[in-house]
């Protein structure tokens, strides 16, 4: 008897888990999609607790298994492939060359890694921790792509970086990202703004006295969000001044 892939076995377990009442819950979380095309995903009916649960017991995957997921054109199937990815770059026995393996795969399947919570599962440590002694320029190329979810990837991967106190490159590539005018870039560019800024207030301010007056909205909306309420009021009437 030929034993059954990985990968069929894991859409076979989302499959027994689905629900057709679910399926629209599940799909409103979907806003991506690749620039340019029309919107190709479905939805099973899996709620994503369900889905990182499923994921878990499937952390002994391949990476040809977690491609063929990726290649998926259900959303459900598509976020149990970067969880996989998630929890064997999160485990302290994965070797360095499955890290190194995950990251590449990562990078170079990006165009299924296409809506922001997908990018948002994966990213701090199959992108971040990987990079953490290592080079970073991979994040400011990003940062300068055509694509939101590689952008977002740019800023959200930096994560991994803020949590030890390493706050340079998030607000090296918020620089770039600044004036970003796709929502979902700036609300994570300004979520992680915010978190770096836990770290290192006074780089935050600096960083806000440069910009506030022009960056948009939601940006500075969610990076002034845990500063003291006088300086918070300060920078969101520099944003309305701008609206005038």
């Amino acid at each position: 008897m030929t034993k059954t892939p990985v990968a069929t076995s894991f859409v076979r377990r989302l499959d027994a888990l689905k629900s057709a009442d679910k399926v629209d819950y599940v799909a409103r979380f979907f806003t991506g999609g690749e620039p340019g095309r029309a919107r190709d995903t479905r939805t099973m009916g899996v709620p994503f607790g369900q889905v990182f649960a499923a994921a878990k017991q499937f952390t002994h995957a391949s990476l040809a298994d977690i491609e063929t997921l990726l290649e998926s054109p259900f959303y459900e199937v598509r976020m149990g492939a970067v969880s996989i990815m998630d929890f064997q770059a999160r485990a302290k026995t994965t070797p360095p060359t499955q890290r190194k393996a995950l990251f590449d795969l990562y990078i170079r399947r990006h165009d299924r890694i296409n809506n922001w919570d997908l990018v948002d599962r994966a990213a701090p440590h199959v992108v971040g921790r990987y990079l953490t002694d290592r080079p970073r320029d991979v994040l400011y190329k990003l940062a300068r792509s055509k694509n939101p979810w590689e952008r977002r990837t740019a800023i959200v991967s930096t994560y991994y970086f803020i949590r030890s106190g390493d706050v340079g490159d998030t607000f090296g590539v918020a620089e770039l990202l600044v004036d970003d005018r796709h929502e979902l870039v700036q609300k994570a560019t300004g979520s992680w703004l915010r978190e770096a800024g836990k770290r290192d207030p006074k780089q935050l301010v600096r960083f806000l006295e440069r910009h506030a007056a022009t960056m948009p909205r939601t940006t500075l909306r969610y990076a002034v969000e845990k500063l003291n309420k006088t300086l918070r009021a300060g920078f969101m009437n520099q944003a309305k001044d701008q609206e005038r």
